[in-house]
C-alpha cells in the first residue's frame, strides 16, 4: 500500500485544510497518509517563536508588508537567512521521518517545509517525488526550489509566480479542495432553523479566519445596528470570542460563535460572507455566496484580495465599522452567484490524480 508523508504548518488553518483534503483524496486511492505540522517538528520553544514572531509582524501596521514584498518575495538575503535558520532545525527531522517510515511522495503545503525537504535532497537524502501545494496568488520565493518535482496551483497568476523563479518548473493548475462537507451543504431554509436566524431576515457571516484578525467585533455591533442578522465567528481567538458574547447581550441580531466546524452551514444560512482574503473565499464561492474582502491580511493576502476581486461577485472594504457596515448594506442588494465549479469534487480529483500520474505515481 502506497504511502505518503503531507507536511502542513500551523500558522492559521489553511496549511492543514489543503493538507487535509490531498490526505482524502490519497485514501480514496487506497494510500495511507501521515501529517506532520513543521512547526511541531521545530521543537516547542522555536515552533512558539516561530508562530509569535509572525503574529508581532502581522500586528504592527506595514511591517509585514515591508518583509513580504521587500524580503520574501526577491528571496533576499534577510529572506534566506530566515529560511536558513528554520530550514537547518526542519530538515533533520524531515530526514528521520521519511527514514523511520519511508514513503512513496511527500506532499509540502508550507513553505518552510518544502524548504526542508529540498535540503534533505540537496545533503544526499533518500526523497521521493515532492509535490507543493501552494494556494496564494503569488507564491513567494522561499516556495519554489530546484528539486520539487511538481507545484500546484490555483490560478494561472499562481503557475507565472512559480516561474518567475524557476522558469522550468512543472506546474498544475487545480481547482482548490474542499472540506467534505462543502460538497454537501444544508439549505439554506434548514441552516437558519439551525442558528436562530429568521427565514425573512437578512443575515451575514462575519469571519476573519483562525485568528480572528480585524476589529470583528465592532464590525458586528454595527452590522446588527443596521437591522442585519450576524454570525460572527471568532476563530481561535479567545479574547474575540469574549467580546463577540458582550455584544451578543445586548444586541440580539449578533450570533457569537467560537471555533466552529460548521462553516458551510453557517455560509449557507447567510446571503453574504464577510472575510478576510484567503480558503474561506473558495468556500463560500463553492456554496454560492457573494464576498465582502476586509483588506486586515497584509503581504501575501493583499495580492489574493486583489485576485478574488478579479474573479468577481466580490467588494472590498475597510475593517472601520460604519464603512464596513455601509459596504455589507450595498453588497446585500446584488444578485447572488450561482456556485462554483469548486462545488463539486470531480474536478479537483481529477486534476489530483493527473498530478499524481505527473509524477509517477497512479
Amino acid at each position: 500500500m502506497p504511502h505518503a508523508l503531507l507536511l502542513s504548518g500551523s500558522l492559521g488553518q489553511g496549511h492543514d485544510v489543503m493538507a487535509a483534503a490531498c490526505a482524502d483524496s490519497l485514501h480514496d486511492r487506497g494510500w495511507t497518509t501521515a501529517t506532520v505540522d513543521a512547526m511541531a517538528l521545530l521543537g516547542r520553544r522555536s515552533g512558539a517563536a516561530g508562530e509569535a514572531v509572525f503574529r508581532r509582524l502581522l500586528a504592527v501596521p506595514g511591517v509585514y508588508d515591508a518583509f513580504h514584498f521587500s524580503a520574501l518575495r526577491p528571496g533576499n538575503r534577510l529572506a534566506r537567512y530566515t529560511e536558513k535558520a528554520a530550514v537547518s532545525r526542519l530538515a533533520p527531522r524531515v530526514r528521520e521521518l521519511l527514514e523511520g517510515s519511508p514513503a512513496d511522495l511527500v506532499v509540502s503545503v508550507f513553505a518552510t517545509a518544502a524548504g526542508a525537504v529540498d535540503a534533505v535532497h540537496r545533503e544526499g537524502g533518500n526523497v521521493p517525488p515532492h509535490m507543493v501545494f501552494c494556494t496564494d496568488v503569488t507564491p513567494h520565493r522561499l516556495w519554489v526550489h530546484d528539486s520539487t518535482d511538481l507545484f500546484l496551483v490555483t490560478s494561472e497568476a499562481a503557475a507565472a509566480g512559480v516561474r518567475r523563479y524557476r522558469p522550468d518548473a512543472r506546474i498544475a493548475v487545480v481547482p482548490a479542495p474542499l472540506r467534505p462537507a462543502f460538497y454537501a451543504p444544508p439549505t439554506k431554509e434548514e441552516a437558519r432553523k439551525e442558528f436562530g436566524v429568521p427565514a425573512d431576515a437578512r443575515c451575514v457571516l462575519l469571519m476573519s479566519g483562525a485568528w480572528g484578525l480585524g476589529p470583528v467585533a465592532s464590525a458586528a455591533a454595527a452590522l446588527g445596528e443596521a437591522g442585519v442578522h450576524v454570525l460572527a465567528v471568532a476563530g481561535r481567538n479567545r479574547e474575540l470570542e469574549a467580546r463577540l458574547r458582550a455584544v451578543e447581550r445586548w444586541e440580539p441580531r449578533v450570533h457569537a460563535l467560537g471555533y466552529s466546524d460548521r462553516v458551510p452551514a453557517l455560509m449557507a444560512a447567510a446571503d453574504l460572507v464577510v472575510t478576510s482574503s484567503g480558503d474561506t473565499c473558495s468556500e463560500a464561492r463553492a456554496i454560492g455566496r457573494r464576498l465582502l474582502l476586509l483588506d486586515v491580511v497584509p503581504g501575501h493576502g493583499r495580492d489574493n484580495l486583489q485576485h478574488e476581486l478579479e474573479l468577481g461577485h466580490a467588494d472590498v472594504t475597510s475593517a472601520a465599522p460604519r464603512a464596513l457596515a455601509r459596504a455589507a448594506l450595498a453588497a446585500l442588494e446584488r444578485p447572488t452567484p450561482p456556485p462554483s465549479i469548486g462545488a463539486e469534487r470531480g474536478p479537483w480529483e481529477a486534476a489530483f490524480g493527473a498530478a499524481l500520474s505527473g509524477v509517477g505515481l497512479s
